[in-house]
């Protein structure tokens, strides 16, 4: 009644009512993605977070909405406290959850905590401002139109900034925060424009702005609590760190050790890299008939190119890597150099950035050896870089007597996603022969070779710091404990990713 009161001595404006619903809408997927992308950075398997998140988010928001019948009046002062709320549940939670992953044991209860109240309030919102304009707009039909349009809206443009803009530019809490930022924001537009129906007008006036300098403090110093998050996420000192537009890159340095994380999993370590990438190149490259073409799918590091241009036969190294910062990162950093010794700027080497599945798939040139060195597969998106389909255009891309070999995780502590990987490669390819050796820092690591028909093994000619012509044959002898019955394990293929099902149970346990 109080309302309609005021409405008498003052012609109700809804414009920035709809404006401020673009602006909320905006808001609340992007917290929706975010809390999907930071569960499925830290726990794995994109598909149960991204579904957990958004099942919980739409039920919460529909409690949200059932609820919003219990609020009779105040609507303005009741709106505000609900924009003030989402605004500090929403733009903590990026730091919370990092906070939970690193000093609790209760991370997802946490999670599923914040997903509920952060969906309540949004929930609360569209029928608050519906009941707003009911009460104090005329031409109710129209605006109730608009209102929901400029969700629909505001909806689209946030999954669109979060990907292409908001994340790759300032990451997870940093993105949280300006977002946060925003709904207290559009609280404090709402009680500036609309103070004659605001109770207590000073008290909340003041409320927001101390929750807005609040937050705007933390958003300008969302750098250094991602450092200070960091150096909880590593053991070692950290001495680079950067958000692509495809991952997290993080460089640490204890001692002479440097590591290399992409998206936090340990990717080297200068101390017994050369094992890994000496097996990975070396070994396939025995078998080849010749070297004059090499691809190599991923490995933005260098390191395998290194290996590969110790032979004087080889002509041309094509390096596909999808991550432009990463091959400019690894051809510019002075460790990083070092360690590659300057490979990426080869005269024989020749960087493409793309997606190492379309190239394989638009590709016309044959290669006589084929070097995969992957991320493991942890999401679904790197799932179709270790299907049949991808493998046989690996076999498109090879001359006859031409070889490949894939990282394949490791035989001991994921044998089902080693062997799985080993199965689906068969069914390309005349002959797979799976091997391994322990890297220290990584331990047991397993890869599969592939060629059609029958590749004599050469003398190793190259020098190396691990292998030699005594240990070679070890490395294709593995014990009971690594083999898996393969009648029990599924080929891996673009419309079943089983074998991300098998890595994410494994390594649950790892």
């Amino acid at each position: 009644m109080e309302e309609k009161n005021k409405q008498i001595n003052e012609k109700f404006d809804a414009r920035l009512l709809l404006v401020t619903t673009l602006l909320i809408s905006i808001c609340s997927i992007i917290y929706e993605l975010i809390i999907s992308s930071i569960s499925s950075y830290l726990q794995g398997d994109s598909i149960t977070q991204f579904s957990i998140t958004i099942g919980l988010y739409m039920s919460a928001m529909g409690i949200g909405s059932y609820l919003s019948k219990y609020i009779k009046n105040k609507l303005f002062n009741r709106f505000v406290f609900i924009e003030m709320s989402v605004g500090i549940l929403g733009g903590f939670s990026s730091l919370v959850l990092f906070l939970a992953n690193i000093y609790t044991e209760i991370y997802d209860l946490i999670m599923y905590i914040l997903i509920i109240l952060i969906g309540i309030f949004v929930g609360l919102e569209i029928p608050i401002l519906t009941r707003i304009i009911e009460n104090n707009e005329s031409n109710v039909r129209k605006n109730l139109a608009n209102i929901f349009t400029f969700d629909y809206i505001g909806g689209l443009i946030g999954s669109i900034a979060f990907p292409l803009l908001l994340f790759p530019k300032l990451g997870f809490v940093t993105t949280t925060l300006l977002v946060g930022s925003i709904n207290i924001f559009v609280a404090l537009l709402i009680i500036l424009r609309y103070r004659n129906y605001i109770e207590k007008y000073k008290i909340v006036l003041n409320i927001s702005i101390l929750g807005l300098v609040i937050i705007t403090i933390f958003l300008f110093t969302g750098k250094l609590l991602t450092n200070k998050i960091e150096e909880g996420l590593y053991r070692d000192d950290i001495i680079l760190s950067e958000q692509t537009q495809y991952q997290k890159i993080v460089m640490t340095k204890h001692k002479d050790d440097v590591r290399l994380f992409l998206d936090g999993n340990l990717q080297l370590s200068s101390t017994d890299e050369y094992r890994y990438h000496e097996a990975l190149v070396h070994i396939p490259m025995l078998y080849a008939k010749s070297h004059e073409r090499v691809l190599i799918l991923g490995g933005g590091d260098g390191l395998a190119a290194r290996e590969a241009l110790k032979y004087k036969d080889v002509k041309e190294i094509v390096l596909v890597d999808i991550d432009k910062q990463m091959t400019d990162l690894c051809s510019t950093d002075k460790q990083l150099v070092e360690l590659n010794k300057g490979s990426l700027s080869d005269e024989k080497l020749h960087i493409v950035n793309q997606d190492a599945y379309l190239y394989v798939q638009e590709n016309d040139k044959k290669f006589d050896v084929i070097i995969i060195d992957f991320p493991d597969p942890n999401n679904e998106s790197l799932n179709k870089l270790y299907t049949n389909v991808f493998y046989n255009y690996i076999k498109s891309n090879l001359v006859e007597k031409g070889v490949m070999v894939c990282q394949s995780t490791s035989p001991y502590y994921a044998k089902k996603s080693f062997w799985c990987i080993n199965k689906t490669i068969k069914t390309q390819f005349e002959t797979v022969l799976p091997y391994h050796l322990q890297v220290p820092t990584f331990g047991e690591w397993g890869f599969n070779m592939a060629f059609n028909g029958e590749n004599v093994r050469s003398n190793l000619s190259v020098e190396t710091r691990y292998l030699s012509a005594d240990n070679i044959d070890t490395l294709f002898l593995f014990g009971k404990d690594e083999l898996v019955n393969l009648d029990m394990v599924q080929e891996n293929n673009m419309f079943k990713p089983s074998l991300v099902t098998y890595y994410n149970e494994e390594v649950q346990n790892w």
